[in-house]
């Protein structure tokens, strides 16, 4: 980051903590940092590789996941690295805050975290009026709120931004622009990926949408920016402010453009295979047919599990091509397998799809497969537990 950003952003927040002290609370109060983004913008990497960073440096990490529905990849990549992880399924973060807090609280009773780290739904924003402004108000003496950053992912980021009209609606598109709003920093990722001249594009896009939020160029797969990161979560302030003017018919015409798949399987093969070369393979397979019918996804992951071993692969969008974002490095006989899927068509048609060519993958291999659970839906509108809109 160049001196003069940097200067910029700790003239906002103020400076950071004393490396190494530490805190002396009559309770115990655990910093909460909540990282929001677009579907496929690279929060579940981000987010493992702070949790890592904390663990590092003796902290307890205590993750919570969100989604629509039960079954997550992302929960299963947590838990797959050691971390402590709750899971808000059936609702996002704001609809269902009951649960939040009651799922943090149990990482509290079990894990005494230091630190909590929440992944929303890619979908959700309003999140500052309807998550971080009600735990202030209501549970002030609990948390203590870091800065709130959002993740722009790149592919969707530029054309939403320019205007573009291939992927996704304007009211799809409505929804990254508010997501951006309400951050206190917007971090645009994969920056590792990209010429020097079309991060700066990205950078300009953002600084225009929302003139004087800091905006950080990092790379969550390489940890590229991630020490400046670091610094900017360890400010203190007043952050979670920027409370939204939101339609929110807009907000849930968008979401329900959106078809949601979660689909949990085993695969079985009498002679070993390589997981990963068979998740790529599933990931790729699945991205021609989305291609020929120019449904954009949002974002497609798909985890293989056995005996301890995971493997991830993903697509992010139309333009990107399917990726070993966690290698197994493993050959397995049996693998237990998880598919989440968030692409803008009908949920019927993408649960076909997901069917077809999981069933098509596993022939090739000469396995066979059962599919024991799968939910495919259009989100519903959203309807938070609270909402303060900064008057109260």
């Amino acid at each position: 980051m160049a001196g003069s950003d940097r200067a910029s952003w700790l003239s906002q927040f103020g400076h950071p903590k004393t490396s190494g002290a530490r805190r002396d609370f009559s309770m115990h109060t655990i910093r909460y940092i909540m990282v929001g983004g677009f579907l496929g913008a690279g929060k579940t990497t981000t987010l493992g590789r702070l949790a890592r960073h904390f663990t590092d440096n003796g902290q307890n990490v205590g993750v919570v996941t969100n989604d629509q529905a039960t079954d997550l990849v992302d929960t299963n990549t947590f838990r797959s690295q050691g971390f402590e992880v709750g899971e808000v399924a059936g609702a996002c973060f704001c609809c269902n805050f009951d649960e939040l807090m009651s799922t943090m609280e149990q990482l509290g009773e079990d894990e005494r975290p230091d630190v909590i780290l929440a992944e929303p739904v890619g979908s959700c924003t309003d999140l500052v009026a309807t998550v971080i402004q009600p735990i202030k108000r209501l549970f002030e003496t609990r948390f203590e709120i870091a800065p709130y950053t959002v993740i722009l992912k790149p592919s969707h980021g530029r054309r939403v931004l320019r205007g573009e009209s291939r992927g996704f609606s304007p009211k799809a598109g409505y929804i990254l622009k508010k997501q951006l709003e309400e951050a206190d920093a917007i971090l645009v990722n994969r920056v590792d990926e990209l010429e020097e001249e079309q991060v700066d594009e990205l950078v300009e896009l953002v600084s225009g949408h929302c003139p004087g939020v800091p905006v950080l160029r990092i790379s969550a797969k390489t940890g590229e920016g991630f020490d400046q990161l670091v610094e900017l979560l360890g400010q203190t302030g007043d952050f979670g402010r920027r409370v939204l003017d939101i339609d929110y018919d807009t907000y849930a015409e968008g979401e329900a453009e959106l078809g949601w798949l979660n689909s949990t399987l085993q695969v079985s093969a009498d002679e070993s295979f390589d997981l990963d070369s068979f998740l790529l393979d599933l990931v790729g397979r699945m991205a021609v047919r989305l291609e020929e019918r120019q449904a954009e996804t949002a974002h497609l992951k798909v985890i293989g599990l056995w005996e301890g071993f995971f493997g991830v692969a993903n697509l992010v969008s139309s333009e990107d091509k399917p990726e070993l974002s966690l290698p197994s490095n493993c050959q397995v006989k049996t693998v237990e397998m998880i598919v989440n899927a968030r692409v803008a068509c009908d949920p019927e048609w993408l649960e076909e799809l997901v069917r077809d060519e999981v069933t098509a993958a596993v022939g090739d291999l000469g396995a066979s497969v059962e599919f024991r659970q799968t939910q495919s839906f259009r989100p519903g509108r959203p309807v938070p537990t609270h909402r303060f809109d900064g008057s109260e």
